[in-house]
């Protein structure tokens, strides 16, 4: 199981970049909210779901990543250089926590899911979570925790119940550009 930080510390791709962490606790989110700001990078990263192609991190892209307390999975809004949304990444992960330098992390328990701005949906990885079992990497009540949250998780878009697509158009306008994440100068 890899456990992975907020900050993308040791993403070796991306040679200026900036971050942001804030804890909130409103109605309607409770826990980390993160803005990674990329300024230069050694080469796009693209990737690749059924017929599209797209361009998930590039110089002037943000992303937006959310970590609901007390949650199985962790949220990622994917803007380009004019912030428009490019893709949703869902992480399921056993459990999340924070440094002693305020910064989020979680253990990812491989099972993903992608929702594309124009709606499509894609689980990813389902292969790497048997291989994980397979080879004692995880247990069994990991599979099981990984299987059931993505099938919520599934399901809660299904139903037009997942917060995190309006709240992160919203969000990375009002919090990042205009509230508590802006650049001070």
């Amino acid at each position: 199981m890899k456990r992975k930080f907020g900050d993308r510390a040791n993403w070796r791709r991306i040679s200026r970049r900036r971050f942001a962490c804030r804890y909130v606790e409103s109605d309607s989110f409770t826990g980390y909210i993160t803005l990674y700001t990329i300024y230069n990078l050694k080469e796009p990263l693209w990737k690749h779901y059924g017929t599209h192609t797209y361009r998930i991190a590039d110089k002037g892209y943000s992303w937006l990543q959310y970590f609901p307390k007390n949650s199985h999975y962790i949220v990622t809004a994917m803007f380009d250089e004019h912030q428009e949304i490019i893709q949703w990444y869902i992480d399921t992960c056993k459990t999340q926590g924070v440094t002693e330098q305020g910064v989020p992390w979680f253990d990812d328990l491989y099972l993903d899911i992608v929702v594309l701005r124009n709606g499509e949906v894609f689980l990813l990885d389902e292969d790497e979570l048997e291989e994980a079992l397979a080879r004692g990497v995880i247990t069994q009540d990991d599979y099981m925790l990984a299987t059931t949250t993505a099938r919520e998780v599934l399901h809660d878009i299904k139903a037009h119940k997942f917060p995190y697509f309006l709240m992160s158009l919203d969000q990375r306008k009002r919090l990042f550009e205009n509230g508590d994440f802006r650049r001070k100068t």
